[in-house]
C-alpha cells in the first residue's frame, strides 16, 4: 500500500485520526449553505478505503439508522485502512422526507452528473469527482420506495465473482441477481472499477429494527473480511439467490388485502391477495402466476389497476 497522504475534499486525513468533512451541496435563496457531513476514520495502518453511504433517497431512513448504529457502536473505527461514513447523502430530501431532490430529480438517475446541469446533477458530479475516486469498496443502503416493503437483500451482478462473494459474506436472507440501471450510482461506480454492494430493506419513512440489525451485522462481516476490523464473520442464514424476477401488477383498482408475508415462497395459483371495492360489489383474487419467492410487497391499503403489488422470483423459469 502507498504511504502517500490521503487527501479528501482538499483536506489531508492523518493516520489514526477522526475527521469530519462537509461536502457543500448548494446555497439556498436565503444564502444558507447546505452541506453533507462526511465522517472519516483512518487507521494507523494502511488498508482499503470503504464507503458506507445512505439516504441517497431522502425518505429511506433505514439506511441512515444502520450507519448511525455503526458509528454509535464504533464499528467504523478501523484497525487498518479507512472507513468513510455518509449517513445522509440527499440532505434536502431527508429534511422534508421526500425521495427526490428539490429540482424534482431522482438523484439515483443522474450520475455521473454534470457541473452545469440540474441541482441533482451538479451534486452527483461533485461526489463522483471529489469522493468516489478515493474509495475501493462501497455499501449503498436503500429501502423500498413509497409503500413498497423490501425483505433484507443484497443486489449485485451475477457475473462479478468478487461482488457475489462479498454478498455471501454480508449474509442477507436474499441475494438478487440484478443488472445495472442506467445513470445510477451503482452503475457509475462500477464503471469506475469500484466494488459495490447495494443493500435493500424495509420501506420508506419507517424504521425497521430487524432490517437495521441485518444491515449492521452484514456491514461488520464485510469490514471483518476486508481486514479493516477484527472479529468473527457471523453467518446466521443461507442466502437464497434469485435470478429471474418479475413485478406482479394489480389487475383491478380497489382496497388491497394481503394474504401472504414478505420473504415467503408461494406456489403457482396460490392466492396472494384480494382486491375489493368499498361498496361490497366485488372481491377479486390475485393469484401467483408461477412458483417463487416474494421479496417485495406493496403495503398500501388502496391500489389502482396497474400498480406494482409484488416483486417475486420466477422459479419455474429459473429451472429451465
Amino acid at each position: 500500500m502507498s504511504s502517500k497522504p490521503f487527501i479528501l475534499l482538499g483536506k489531508e486525513i492523518p493516520k489514526g485520526k477522526t475527521t469530519v468533512l462537509d461536502l457543500e451541496v448548494a446555497k439556498l435563496h436565503t444564502r444558507t449553505t447546505v452541506k453533507v457531513p462526511i465522517i472519516v476514520e483512518r487507521a494507523k495502518k494502511n488498508g482499503p478505503v470503504v464507503l458506507l453511504l445512505a439516504g441517497l433517497h431522502g425518505d429511506e431512513v433505514n439506511g441512515v439508522a444502520i450507519i448511525r448504529e455503526i458509528i454509535a457502536q464504533k464499528i467504523n473505527k478501523p484497525n487498518r485502512g479507512t472507513i468513510i461514513c455518509i449517513p445522509v447523502f440527499n440532505i434536502f430530501g431527508y429534511l422534508i422526507q421526500t425521495r427526490e431532490f428539490p429540482d424534482g430529480r431522482d438523484l439515483n438517475r443522474v450520475f455521473p452528473g454534470s457541473p452545469n446541469g440540474s441541482l441533482a446533477s451538479q451534486f452527483a458530479y461533485q461526489f463522483i469527482e471529489n469522493i468516489a475516486p478515493f474509495v475501493d469498496y462501497v455499501i449503498d443502503f436503500h429501502t423500498g420506495g413509497g409503500d413498497k416493503e423490501n425483505i433484507a437483500q443484497i443486489r449485485c451482478h451475477e457475473n462479478e465473482a468478487e461482488t457475489m462473494k462479498l454478498a455471501e459474506i454480508f449474509n442477507p436472507p436474499f441475494i438478487i441477481h440484478s443488472d445495472y440501471i442506467s445513470k445510477s450510482l451503482r452503475e457509475t461506480l462500477n464503471k469506475m472499477k469500484k466494488t459495490v454492494l447495494l443493500f435493500e430493506g424495509g420501506k420508506s419513512k419507517n424504521f425497521d429494527p430487524k432490517i437495521i440489525s441485518h444491515g449492521v451485522r452484514g456491514t461488520k462481516n464485510i469490514l471483518t473480511h476486508l481486514g479493516l476490523i477484527e472479529g468473527t464473520i457471523e453467518k446466521t442464514i443461507d442466502p437464497i439467490h434469485l435470478k429471474k424476477t418479475k413485478w406482479l401488477r394489480a389487475p383491478y383498482s380497489g382496497m388491497f388485502k394481503l394474504n401472504v408475508k414478505n420473504g415467503t415462497f408461494v406456489k403457482k395459483k396460490e392466492v396472494l391477495a384480494v382486491i375489493l371495492d368499498p361498496f361490497g360489489d366485488f372481491k377479486k383474487k390475485v393469484y401467483a402466476p408461477f412458483d417463487g419467492y416474494i421479496f417485495c410487497i406493496n403495503k398500501t391499503p388502496i391500489v389502482n389497476k396497474g400498480d406494482a403489488l409484488f416483486h417475486m422470483s420466477n422459479e419455474d423459469e429459473s429451472e429451465e
